[in-house]
Parts: structure tokens; C-alpha cells; sequence
């Protein structure tokens, strides 16, 4: 019952290293945002995939025309579609039309195994699969298939005018991991819980239309989702790395250069990879300003190649430590040469509309230095588990240092003296491995 903090360090953590501020939720959603960055980009080129692209304007009628389409075939407001496609510009007209219907996108990985495709769309309960006519065969008769390939006709004769349904407030996606709990478990993440996720860290990275991001992860993992919408929000260009060409560091190299990316967002071990295939090229090829880690904890002696050949400004390389519970990002690291001279791994301080805490297993918060679970609250934390109360209840939990909830992560940290975070491991015998959630 005793506070082992004097009253000085309580308010250090709560207020010196936490942002203060009231927090307020966006009044626009993905959509609205994307329209508005689709109106005043139009012609510029939007998403490409190898030889072929859409400019803004197309991929805006497309994601129109789509919607229209789910919506004749039943899709009504707040359903949930699955998503089944390879990684090439139907997948981002799908996400963008499952959306502007005002759905919720369940996005499936081809490469995961039958069962849990089948797992995740029975349990999302999802009546409709946006997907393809080869990945079609593998959906039970229980979903009806709108095939992009087979339907394209069809589709493309739908209007191309917008719908302008749904606000801020609805699910933006349901995305499985897994976890302690064995059975894989849908995070739903709202469109605004997306929207301040850039609003809130845009002055700390500066996104504009001129900069060019890959599309590097899967759908179903949600680092694609900072990916996706951290282009096309900003009217930048996005460039979809196919799945053979993102386990190909060579490949992915030449891609980087060809397409003149300035914004990569890589899990450590996806980066070593790099590292090794560009050490003969030269280091003026690429137009990388920034090089943002996550997915899983960054060594950052493995980085030392790459600063003796790139430095340290440009690119910046900055670690942030994320959940998908969370929405993607919770903190901000950017990385320096006294970094690279230790060891461990520091994940930071928090995102400005986030608020973090460092506890016991009482709850209650610990000094700096002290190893400790780690809780993350404010606007970014989710709805919580689709179809698990239990679960939801467990893991997202009233907060007995503040307002609002709290979702308790299962990640070790502990605070510096400094007010930076230290990833020390996990508090269960999860791993992760390229942002996959694995149970030993």
C-alpha cells in the first residue's frame, strides 16, 4: 500500500514524460480524407504495381465503382468483407471500396494456412469476400465471392459517383493475431483510431505528395495500414511490392531505387536483409529520407553497417514500438550514434495523443529503471476483441492513473532516467518473428 515513488517522480511519469493536453477524436475519417486528398491530386499517379497505376482520380472511381457493387450484392452498413487478394492494385482498390461502402475490411493473408482463412471469416462473420477468381476456390459455399477479375464488367459499369457513407466513428478493419489466448483474435480498429494515428505524429515525419512508400507487409498485418494510408492521406505515391519481391532483398533493392522511395517501413529482420544486398551498391542510389522499424525489437549494433555507409540524417532511422491493439504505433525513437553504442533496445517516448505507464502487478506505476509491464491509453487504443467480452475485459481496463482506458500489453519495459522507454521482453513466452505473434 505503500508508493515506492516520491510525489516528484509520480508526476514525472504522469505528466513530465507522458503528453498532456486534452485529446480530442478527429472529425474526419479515412474516407473523407482520401476523397479530399483524391480531389486535389487527381491526375498525379496514386498506387503503382510493376508496369501498371492508377492516378487519384481512377483510384477513387474504382473504389466508388466497387462499393456501388457490394452494395447491390448486400453489403450494407457496418458489415464485415473479406478481403482475399494478391498484392497488386486490386487490393487497395478493395480495401478503399469495402470502406466507401461503409464496411469493414477483414483482410486475409494467401499465404496463411486454409484453416485459419477459414477461422477468421467464420468468426468475423463475414457473408462476402472481395477477392479473386484463382483465390475464390478456396472459400467455402458459405461466402459468396465478388471476384475483381471475373466481375470486372460488371463492376466497372457501376457509377463511379461517391456514396458518402459512414463517419469517423466506424470499424475500419478486423485484423487477426494471435496470442496467448491459442485461437486467433480480431482487433477491431476504428477509421478515426487510423486518422489521429497521423495527425498526431505529422510533425514528426512531415508526409507531403512528394514522397513514395512501398507497400512492403501483408494486409493482414497492421504495418500496411501506416503504409497504405500514410501515401495516399497525404497524396504520395504508393508502390506495392509483390509478395516473392518482399522476401528478395536484391530485387526489393533494385525496386527502392527504380521507384525512388523516400519512406520504408521494414521489421528489423526484413531490414538485415537489405542491409546485406545493398553493401556493394552505392549508397547515393537510394532516396530514402526515412527508415521507420517496428513489428518487432530492433538490435541497434545491426544497424552499424548501414550508418557507415548512409549516416545518420539521411535517412533518419527511427524505432517505433507498436501493437496492433493500439493501432499500429505507440512510440517514437529517433535513432543517434550514442544508440548504436549500446546495447538494448529503446522504443522512446510516446505518441502525443498516447499516455503510457510503466506497472507492477498490482498496477501500480514504478520508478525509472525498474522493469515492469507496459499499459498504453488515450486515442489510440482500439474497441477491443471482436466476439471476446472476456478477453476484451481482461486485456482493456479502466485507468487507475487517469482518464479513460488502458490496454495491457504483455511487453516488458522500463523507463530511463531520461524519460525514454527500454524494450526489455515479453511477460509470457510469446515471440515475435518479421511482426508475426508466435506461442513457443
Amino acid at each position: 500500500d505503500l508508493s515506492i515513488l516520491t510525489a516528484d517522480e509520480r508526476a514525472q511519469q504522469l505528466v513530465g514524460w507522458n503528453p498532456s493536453g486534452e485529446l480530442s477524436w478527429p472529425s474526419r475519417g479515412l474516407v473523407s480524407w482520401f476523397e479530399a486528398t483524391a480531389a486535389r491530386r487527381g491526375a498525379a499517379e496514386a498506387v503503382r504495381c510493376g508496369e501498371a497505376a492508377l492516378s487519384y482520380a481512377e483510384l477513387d472511381a474504382a473504389g466508388n465503382r466497387l462499393a456501388r457493387y457490394l452494395i447491390a450484392h448486400g453489403v450494407r452498413p457496418g458489415a464485415r468483407v473479406g478481403l482475399l487478394l494478391e498484392r497488386d492494385l486490386a487490393l487497395v482498390v478493395g480495401i478503399l471500396g469495402i470502406l466507401k461502402a461503409g464496411a469493414t475490411y477483414v483482410p486475409l493473408d494467401p499465404t496463411h494456412p486454409q484453416e485459419r482463412q477459414d477461422y477468421v471469416l467464420g468468426d468475423a462473420g463475414c457473408a462476402v469476400v472481395v477477392t479473386g477468381s484463382a483465390l475464390s476456390e478456396r472459400l467455402s459455399g458459405a461466402v459468396a465471392a465478388v471476384c475483381v477479375d471475373r466481375d470486372a464488367a460488371a463492376i466497372g459499369a457501376c457509377s463511379a459517383e461517391p456514396l458518402h457513407r459512414g463517419d469517423a466513428a466506424d470499424a475500419a478493419y478486423v485484423i487477426y493475431t494471435s496470442g496467448t489466448t491459442g485461437q486467433p483474435k480480431g482487433v477491431v480498429v476504428s477509421q478515426r483510431n487510423v486518422v489521429r494515428l497521423f495527425t498526431a505524429t505529422e510533425a514528426w515525419f512531415g508526409f507531403d505528395e512528394h514522397d513514395v512508400w512501398t507497400l512492403f507487409h501483408s494486409a493482414a498485418f497492421d504495418f500496411s495500414v501506416w503504409e497504405l494510408w500514410g501515401a495516399l492521406l497525404y497524396g504520395g505515391r504508393l508502390v506495392i511490392v509483390p509478395y516473392a519481391v518482399s522476401r528478395a532483398p536484391d530485387e526489393f533493392h533494385r525496386l527502392l531505387v527504380a521507384q525512388g522511395v523516400t519512406v520504408l517501413n521494414q521489421t528489423p529482420s526484413a531490414f538485415s536483409g537489405l542491409i546485406q544486398a545493398e553493401a556493394d551498391q552505392d549508397p547515393a542510389a537510394l532516396a530514402l529520407r526515412v527508415v521507420i522499424f517496428g513489428g518487432e525489437a530492433l538490435d541497434f549494433g545491426a544497424l552499424r553497417q548501414w550508418v557507415g555507409r548512409h549516416g545518420l540524417d539521411r535517412p533518419q532511422l527511427i524505432n517505433m514500438y507498436g501493437i496492433t491493439e493500439t493501432t499500429v504505433h505507440v512510440t517514437y525513437h529517433r535513432i543517434d550514434a550514442a544508440d548504436l553504442a549500446q546495447g538494448g533496445s529503446l522504443i522512446g517516448r510516446p505518441i502525443p495523443d498516447l499516455r503510457v505507464y510503466v506497472l507492477d502487478r498490482h498496477r501500480e506505476l514504478l520508478p525509472a529503471g525498474i522493469a515492469g509491464e507496459l499499459y498504453v491509453g488515450g486515442l489510440g487504443v482500439s474497441d477491443g476483441y471482436l466476439n471476446r467480452p472476456e478477453l476484451t475485459a481482461e486485456r482493456f481496463i479502466e485507468n487507475p492513473h487517469g482518464a479513460g482506458r488502458l490496454y495491457k500489453t504483455g511487453d516488458v519495459v522500463r523507463w530511463r532516467a531520461d524519460g525514454v522507454l527500454e524494450y526489455l521482453g515479453r511477460s509470457d513466452h510469446q515471440v515475435k518473428l518479421r511482426g508475426f505473434r508466435i506461442e513457443l
